[in-house]
C-alpha cells in the first residue's frame, strides 16, 4: 500500500524543494484518481448531548488534535460558523512549542487546531461530529494514517467545564452504537495552553494544493465534508492570512 507521509525534514526550504521535485510526478498522477485517496469518512449520528445555542453571540473555542494539522485546519476553515481555525500545538509540558521539537515526539505536544466558532450557527457538538466523521480516524492510537507518534494522537482539549461532558458523552454514544469497527481512543484533556504553529504551516492546503501529502490525505477530507455536511459546508475558507492582513 502506498503511503505518503509528512516529513519533519521538509520544513527546511532546500529539502522541501528537493522532495517536491522528486514527488511532483506522483502528485500529478494522484490528482487524476481521487477515488484512490487514503482518507475515508464515516457517517455518524448527531450527539445526543450537546451545548445549547448561545443567544448572546459570544464566540466559543474548541481545540482538537487529529493527526497532521494541515487537513484538520482545512476542514474547519470550510465550516459555516467557524470564524477562525489556527494550526498549533497543545498537550505538552513545555511552555513553548516549535515544529521540529514537536515532530520528534519528545515534547508531549500534539499537532492541534484552535477553532473559534459562533454557537448561534454551529454548536460544539456539531464541531465534534465533523471532527469524528471527517477529519480523522478516532480509533487509531498515537498515529493517523502514515504519521506515527503521540504528536499525531487523537485528543480533545477542553477549555471550560461544559465541553468535557459533551465530548465524553458523545464518545460513549458512538462506542455503544458500534459506529466504528474499533473503540474510539480519543483522549479528553484539559487545555493547558495552545501555541500557534509557524506561519508556513497556516493555510497550508490553500498554498500547496498539489503537494502529494495534501492530494492523497487532505483534499478528500474536503470532499467528504461537502458530501456529508452540505448545510454546513462553506466554499470560501476562513484563512489565517486574512485575519493577519491589515484592515
Amino acid at each position: 500500500m502506498l503511503f505518503i507521509t509528512k516529513l519533519p525534514l521538509l520544513s527546511h526550504p532546500t529539502r522541501r524543494l528537493i522532495a517536491w521535485t522528486l514527488l511532483l510526478p506522483l502528485a500529478v498522477a494522484l490528482s487524476q484518481f481521487p477515488a484512490r485517496a487514503a482518507e475515508t469518512s464515516t457517517i455518524i449520528p448527531a450527539p445526543v448531548v450537546d451545548m445549547p445555542e448561545a443567544p448572546n453571540g459570544n464566540l466559543q473555542t474548541a481545540v482538537l488534535a487529529g493527526g497532521c494539522f494541515w487537513g484538520v485546519q482545512a476542514v474547519f476553515q470550510h465550516v459555516k460558523g467557524v470564524e477562525s481555525a489556527v494550526s498549533g500545538y497543545s498537550g505538552g509540558d513545555k511552555a513553548t512549542a516549535h515544529y521540529n521539537d514537536v515532530s520528534s515526539g519528545r515534547t508531549g505536544h500534539a499537532e492541534s487546531v484552535k477553532i473559534t466558532f459562533d454557537p448561534r450557527i454551529i454548536t460544539y457538538g456539531q464541531i465534534l461530529r465533523i471532527y469524528f466523521s471527517v477529519t480523522h480516524d478516532p480509533t487509531q492510537l498515537d498515529r493517523q494514517g502514515p504519521d506515527v507518534g503521540t504528536q499525531y494522537r487523537s485528543a480533545i482539549f477542553y477549555g471550560d467545564d461544559s465541553q468535557p461532558a459533551v465530548a465524553r458523552s458523545y464518545i460513549a454514544q458512538l462506542d455503544q452504537a458500534h459506529v466504528f469497527k474499533q473503540r474510539i481512543v480519543t483522549r479528553v484533556e484539559p487545555l493547558q495552553a495552545f501555541y500557534p504553529a509557524e506561519s508556513y504551516h497556516q493555510d497550508y492546503l490553500v498554498h500547496h494544493p498539489s503537494n502529494p501529502y495534501i492530494v492523497f490525505n487532505d483534499l478528500p477530507k474536503l470532499e467528504n465534508l461537502k458530501h456529508l455536511f452540505p448545510d454546513l459546508y462553506r466554499a470560501e475558507p476562513k484563512l489565517v492570512a486574512a485575519e493577519r492582513s491589515p484592515s
